[in-house]
């Protein structure tokens, strides 16, 4: 149950149980104020995550979280590939604006590449990681799946990936898709569970040239809503 504390500025935080799986989850920050000679604990200051399409307004942050996962590390989720110029901002502006224009129906799709959907996931001026959406099937597809994502290092365990992924079905839905396809490697016990807890059911685990991977497949029941 719900409970709510006054601070001393008259101030009112409501301090529950942890968010469900279709809401954001919350960055609680412990921190005090005082009322009269005694430290009075606020308990909770929340924060809560978003799921935005790409900006170059967040260039800084995005460095950032791309920084973290280090060099030479695949980040899912962003749709970034060995050749793109990211650091200068002209760069990645121009970057952005492919990851954007994906959407734009009177864009032609290269050949070998499908339309895409890609979100970020921030909170507040922060880049915790990226989620993609590939709105048809081709060989890649079939290979990588539908969706990939990816949370950086210092935002893991905290509930965004299933977050993320429950919102990003949800535009799944709304395009009219009837399934689709998450592959994970073998031995990402967390990425599994995640997609096991959206109601991923296991195809098979096939070996790629990458190393041992799972295929997921969640199909949808019902009209969306």
């Amino acid at each position: 149950m719900d409970t709510k504390r006054a601070t001393a500025t008259g101030v009112i935080v409501t301090v529950g149980p942890p968010s469900s799986v279709g809401d954001p989850p919350v960055n609680r920050a412990a921190v005090s104020t005082r009322l009269g000679a005694g430290a009075v604990p606020v308990d909770m200051v929340a924060a809560m995550p978003e799921l935005i399409a790409p900006t170059a307004r967040l260039h800084t942050a995005w460095l950032e979280a791309h920084a973290e996962w280090g060099p030479g590390v695949h980040e899912d989720g962003f749709g970034l590939l060995p050749s793109d110029e990211v650091d200068a901002p002209a760069d990645f502006a121009a970057w952005v604006a492919t990851r954007t224009d994906a959407l734009d129906q009177s864009n032609p799709v290269a050949a070998g590449q499908v339309r895409c959907t890609y979100r970020w996931i921030v909170e507040g001026n922060r880049v915790l990681g990226g989620i993609a959406l590939r709105h048809e099937g081709n060989d890649a597809v079939r290979w990588a799946g539908h969706i990939g994502y990816g949370i950086r290092p210092s935002a893991r365990r905290r509930g965004l990936a299933t977050w993320a992924l429950g919102r990003i079905l949800d535009q799944a839905r709304v395009l009219g898709m009837d399934r689709v396809l998450i592959v994970c490697e073998a031995d990402n016990v967390a990425s599994a569970k995640t997609t096991e807890r959206l109601g991923g059911l296991l195809e098979d685990v096939r070996d790629t040239e990458d190393g041992a991977a799972r295929r997921y497949w969640i199909e949808f029941s019902g009209p969306s809503t």
